[in-house]
């Protein structure tokens, strides 16, 4: 088996990481997308023989030429973002490193003009350089990276990069996951250009206990100039402050405010600009407060019942790389069952995801991969999953649609794994005081709650699927959750249902029909209401989608617990009993019985 390139002592170095990472919003950007040479390297040579180090340039080939074991500029092309495994058929089940390079023009836009190479996912281990520098390695397939690259341009570049996918034990997720891992630079690459002082990051929300009536602002700047201070104002709100930045760049405040509150019924948005210098920002941010009461969960001091959806990353035609068009369809469905909530599973979503569902008003709960048998031992892999988080909530906190950062899934309760995912808890609230923190838990055989983890989490989601996975009698067999006593938190139906192959029909007690799947879904949403301390749901799944893992003559690799078929052409007949049960219960503003019986 050949050494991990990135266990070796030449790229030995530390990845980069969050703190690195930039705010690329409300920025003009230079996109890298288009056409990108490529190379499939099933064995690793892009990082064993260093590659990225040698060019065939037309001055070599002129002066007798070097004889490489690859080639660059006549190598075929494949789209970025895309994945290899939907771009070419060959590739549908690859997994190993694939090299991308292209070259591009660079002309310098002003003195002390900073330059920034930024990745927003790359899928898994990706090692990047840039005429024949090393700028360095990042993990993690979801989350965005990246770095400065200012003293390296020149008028013309090349750059290189060889993106790893394999599975491997101590990474998020490991190797065993129920969807499929797509590989590649299947997400968007990008020039950002700054001046030589610049805002690298802002967090800017409705204040936690300032009864709805404070803006906390936190700004971060990068070389910080003498006594410079830095402007921010929201005109809408009549509101233009200028604030110190003290000596490690940052800057912070409380702004007496009345904005008018985000919410799913009104997602109003304010433009938030900040100055500093020759840099300049312009945001879009709603104001929200979210928090918990007893059993309640509490958007702007009132209760609400989270009606959602399940929903994958994942496309027949272009993988985990979807088209805006694509997660806008996604988000018109969740909107179209009467959904205010969306669950984003298994791993963060694309940053389009939230910027949309912002202005559509609907809400999220984000998650990272620390999914199933995680490595709960290893210092390693917590490394890797806090810093997965920390990018996600750095990417996405302003974004008031995002009330839940949800720290793992159906993981079992054991020592190891309680003190990994409390300090997973821990270090989200750090960086974040205006969010819930929550994990996807499991029940026992008997429907029994005995998750010690519920002690650190502010919202309790569990997965059940009585009827497909846990053969019960009828699905009132619920109803003993909560006689034998949940949690004494906000608790949610995080996974519920069955699958249908869509267009299989046949009797409502026969497995893998749509009517079967449509009873279910009766049956469940005739007793999950009479559940007091539960505060929404989020069925299993929005759509079909791919899952090696899933074999037989149904599924043919793919999960088909979906309400639509994985093309999205079809709505099972499920679809409609949960776009009822929603509409009713939008209707009364109350958890109501089963409005699809009789």
């Amino acid at each position: 088996m050949q050494q991990e390139w990135f266990r070796t002592e030449k790229y030995a170095g530390p990845y980069v990481e969050s703190a690195s990472l930039i705010n690329n919003c409300g920025r003009n950007t230079e996109s890298m997308n288009g056409q990108w040479n490529y190379l499939l390297d099933q064995y690793g040579a892009f990082f064993r023989e260093d590659w990225w180090k040698l060019q065939r340039h037309k001055e070599h080939q002129e002066k007798g030429g070097v004889c490489y074991d690859y080639s660059l500029n006549d190598s075929p092309t494949i789209h970025v973002p895309s994945t290899i495994n939907t771009e070419l058929q060959e590739c549908t089940y690859y997994e190993g490193t694939v090299v991308y390079t292209r070259t591009f023009s660079y002309a310098p836009g002003g003195k002390g003009e900073r330059v920034f190479l930024y990745f927003h996912g790359a899928q898994y281990r990706t090692g990047v350089s840039l005429n024949c520098v090393w700028l360095g390695k990042h993990r993690g397939g979801s989350t965005p990276f990246c770095f400065e690259v200012t003293d390296i341009l020149s008028a013309d570049n090349r750059l290189m990069i060889g993106v790893d996918c394999r599975r491997a034990p101590e990474q998020v997720p490991t190797q065993l996951t129920d969807w499929f891992a797509y590989g590649g630079l299947y997400r968007g690459v990008e020039l950002i250009r700054v001046p030589a002082s610049f805002i690298r990051d802002w967090f800017v929300r409705l204040a936690p206990g300032s009864d709805m009536h404070q803006i906390a602002v936190d700004i971060e700047i990068d070389n910080p100039v003498g006594a410079e201070p830095v402007r921010i104002a929201i005109e809408e709100l009549n509101l233009e402050v200028e604030l110190t930045v003290d000596a490690h760049g940052r800057a912070t405040t409380l702004l007496d405010a009345h904005p008018e509150l985000w919410s799913p019924e009104n997602p109003r948005l304010y433009h938030v600009r900040i100055c500093y210098g020759d840099d300049e920002v312009l945001d879009e941010i709603g104001f929200r407060e979210i928090r918990v009461e007893g059993r309640e969960i509490l958007l702007n001091g009132q209760p609400i019942w989270l009606r959602g959806i399940c929903c994958h990353e994942d496309s027949v035609t272009n993988g985990k790389s979807l088209t805006r068009a694509e997660v806008e369809e996604n988000l018109h469905l969740a909107k179209e069952l009467n959904c205010n909530f969306m669950r984003l599973a298994h791993y963060p979503h694309q940053q389009y995801s939230a910027q949309l569902a912002d202005r559509l008003g609907l809400l999220l709960w984000e998650e990272i991969p620390v999914y199933w048998d995680i490595r709960f031992d290893s210092d390693e892999t917590y490394a890797d999953a806090e810093n997965q988080l920390l990018e996600l909530i750095r990417r996405d906190r302003n974004r008031a649609s995002v009330i839940i950062w949800s720290v793992g899934n159906e993981n079992e309760d054991t020592d190891d794994r309680l003190a990994f995912m409390t300090r997973l808890a821990g270090a989200a609230r750090a960086i974040d005081d205006s969010r819930l923190v929550s994990a996807a838990c499991l029940v026992t055989e008997d429907l029994k709650f005995k998750d010690r983890l519920v002690e650190h989490l502010d919202v309790v989601g569990f997965n059940e699927y009585l009827g497909w996975y846990k053969p019960v009698k009828t699905i009132a067999e619920i109803l003993r959750m909560e006689s034998d006593g949940l949690p004494p938190v906000p608790v949610m139906i995080t996974e519920t249902g069955a699958a249908a192959l869509s267009g299989h029909h046949g009797p409502d007690d026969q497995m893998w029909t749509e009517e079967f799947q449509e009873r279910l879904y009766r049956e469940q949403t005739k007793y999950i209401p009479q559940l007091q301390s539960v505060r929404g749901m989020s069925p299993w799944i929005l759509h079909d989608f791919r899952a090696p893992l899933r074999q037989n003559l149904f599924q043919r690799g793919y999960n088909r617990k979906g309400l639509l078929s994985e093309d999205k052409t079809h709505r099972k007949m499920a679809f409609y009993v949960l776009q009822a049960f929603y509409g009713e219960m939008m209707r009364t503003d109350v958890r109501p019985t089963n409005p699809s019986e009789g």
